[in-house]
C-alpha cells in the first residue's frame, strides 16, 4: 500500500514566501460628492414635516447596517415623537442578525450607538414574531411582537442597491417592513419564496404589513460618496411603494465604486454585517451570491483578511472570497454565520475558501492562482472595506488607469509585521 503524505505549513510557506508581491501606492479617488448633512437634528425635523406624527406607543425599527450617525438620527426622531405626545421605543429590525438572539440584536444596536442612553428611549429586543397575514402567493408575513403590539411603527433605514437582487425597491424602508421586522421567522419566509421573485415578494409582504394599520411611515437615509448622510426623507407608509424607487435611483448615483473594470486581486481588510449584508458589498466587488444581481468590476481573485468587531463573528459573505486568513477563520462564529445563510436560503455565502495562516501568505496564494499573471505586475487593489473607498492601495499596473486617482504615497513594497500581518494602514 502506497503511503500518502500531505503538505504541511512549512511546505506551503516554502511555496508562497518567494512570491514577489507588487509594489503599491496609496491613492485617493477624486469624486464630486453631495455635501454631508451638518445638522442631523434639523434635517430630521424638516423631513418629519411631510408626515403626521403618531401618538401612543411607537416602535422604531432600526437595522444592523452601519449607517453613519444613525444614533443621532434616531435620537432626533425620538425627541420629535415625545414632543408629539408619543411613547417611543426601539426594536431591532434585522431579521436573523445578531446570532438570531434578542441579546445579540440588542448588542448589534449598541455597537452602532443605538442604546437607551444615546437615543433617549428604551430598546426592546425579542425574537418573537407574530404572523400578520399572507401575500397573494401564500407567503407568510411576520412582525416583531413588540412592534405588532405598539400603536404605531416607524422604520429607519438607508436606501441602497441590494447585494443579491434588482427591483423597483431594494434595500430600504420597504424591505425593512417586509423582512427586518419579521425577525428570523419572517426573513426566512420571504427568502425561501425564491430569489428569482424576491423583488415582488418584498413589495407584496410590505403591503400586508402596512395594510395591517400600525406602520405609519419610513425615515429613509441617503448617503454620499463618503458614506455620510446627505438626505433624510420621511415617507408615509402608503406612499413608500411609489416614492422609494426614486430614492433608490439617487442612492445608486451616490454609490462610490472602485474606479477599475478589471482586477487580478482585490484585498479587503475587513468584512461584516455592519458593512453589507454579504460582508463586502457585491455592488463594489462584483461578486454576487445569486444570479439575480450584477454589476461592478471583474475580479480574478478576492482575499478577505478579517471581520469587523461589530459583526460579532457573523462572517456571512466569506464564501464569495477565494482566500481568507486564519485570523478570519478564528473570528468566525459559525452558528451565527450559518443562521444567516439558513434564513436567507443561500449557502454560497458561507462556504469556507482557502485559509492561509497570515495576511502575506493569503495575498501570495491569490497571486499564485492567477493564471498568466506575473505577481509583481498584477493589477491589485487593497481596501479597508467596501464602505471605505475614497483611499486605497493600488499596484503600479493600475496607477494610470483612472483619471480619478490622486497619488498620496508613491509605490513601495507591501510591509508586513513579524507575524505576517499587513502594516500599511488605510
Amino acid at each position: 500500500m502506497t503511503e500518502v503524505t500531505t503538505p504541511r505549513r512549512s511546505e506551503l510557506e516554502e511555496l508562497l514566501e518567494p512570491v514577489e508581491l507588487p509594489k503599491v501606492a496609496l491613492v485617493e479617488q477624486r469624486v464630486d460628492s453631495p455635501p454631508a448633512i451638518r445638522d442631523i437634528r434639523s434635517s430630521v425635523r424638516e423631513a418629519l414635516e411631510a408626515v403626521e406624527l403618531p401618538g401612543g406607543s411607537v416602535a422604531i425599527g432600526v437595522g444592523s447596517r452601519g449607517v453613519p450617525r444613525v444614533a443621532e438620527i434616531v435620537a432626533a426622531l425620538v425627541e420629535a415623537l415625545k414632543e408629539a405626545g408619543a411613547r417611543p421605543f426601539v426594536v431591532p429590525a434585522m431579521g436573523s442578525h445578531g446570532a438570531s438572539t434578542a441579546e445579540g440584536q440588542a448588542r448589534v444596536l449598541a455597537h452602532l450607538g443605538v442604546s437607551e442612553e444615546r437615543v433617549g428611549c428604551p430598546v426592546r429586543a425579542t425574537m418573537e414574531a407574530v404572523k400578520v397575514g399572507e401575500t397573494p402567493s401564500g407567503v407568510a408575513v411576520y412582525m416583531d411582537r413588540y412592534a405588532c403590539e405598539a400603536d404605531a411603527v416607524v422604520v429607519v433605514n438607508r436606501v441602497k442597491p441590494h447585494t443579491a437582487f434588482r427591483g423597483a425597491v431594494e434595500s430600504g424602508p420597504t424591505k425593512m417592513i417586509a423582512i427586518g421586522l419579521g425577525k428570523q421567522q419572517g426573513a426566512h419566509s420571504i427568502h425561501s419564496a425564491g430569489w428569482d421573485r424576491i423583488h415582488a415578494t418584498i413589495l407584496e409582504a410590505a403591503r400586508v404589513g402596512i395594510e395591517r394599520g400600525n406602520v405609519v411611515f419610513g425615515l429613509a437615509v441617503l448617503e454620499n460618496h463618503e458614506e455620510e448622510p446627505c438626505r433624510i426623507a420621511a415617507i408615509p407608509a402608503g406612499r413608500l411603494e411609489s416614492e422609494e424607487p426614486a430614492l433608490l435611483e439617487e442612492a445608486k448615483r451616490n454609490l462610490l465604486r472602485l474606479p477599475f473594470e478589471e482586477l487580478d486581486v482585490l484585498v479587503v481588510d475587513e468584512i461584516g454585517k455592519n458593512v453589507s449584508g454579504d460582508g463586502a458589498d457585491p455592488n463594489v466587488t462584483g461578486r454576487y451570491p445569486t444570479p439575480y444581481a450584477s454589476g461592478g468590476p471583474k475580479v480574478g481573485r478576492m482575499v478577505f483578511l478579517g471581520l469587523t468587531e461589530e459583526t460579532e463573528g457573523n462572517a456571512n459573505g466569506v464564501g464569495l472570497a477565494d482566500v481568507v486568513t486564519g485570523r478570519l477563520e478564528r473570528q468566525m462564529d459559525r452558528p451565527a454565520t450559518y443562521m444567516n445563510a439558513l434564513t436567507a436560503a443561500v449557502s454560497e455565502t458561507v462556504r469556507l475558501p482557502m485559509v492561509m495562516p497570515t495576511d502575506r501568505l493569503a495575498i501570495a496564494a491569490a497571486l499564485k492562482t492567477c493564471p498568466g499573471v506575473s505577481p509583481p505586475a498584477a493589477r491589485l487593489v487593497r481596501i479597508r472595506n467596501t464602505l471605505r473607498l475614497r483611499r486605497m492601495w493600488v499596484s503600479e499596473a493600475l496607477l494610470r488607469e483612472s483619471p480619478k486617482l490622486k497619488v498620496l504615497e508613491e509605490p513601495k513594497p507591501m510591509r508586513f509585521g513579524a507575524d505576517g500581518s499587513l502594516l500599511q494602514e488605510l
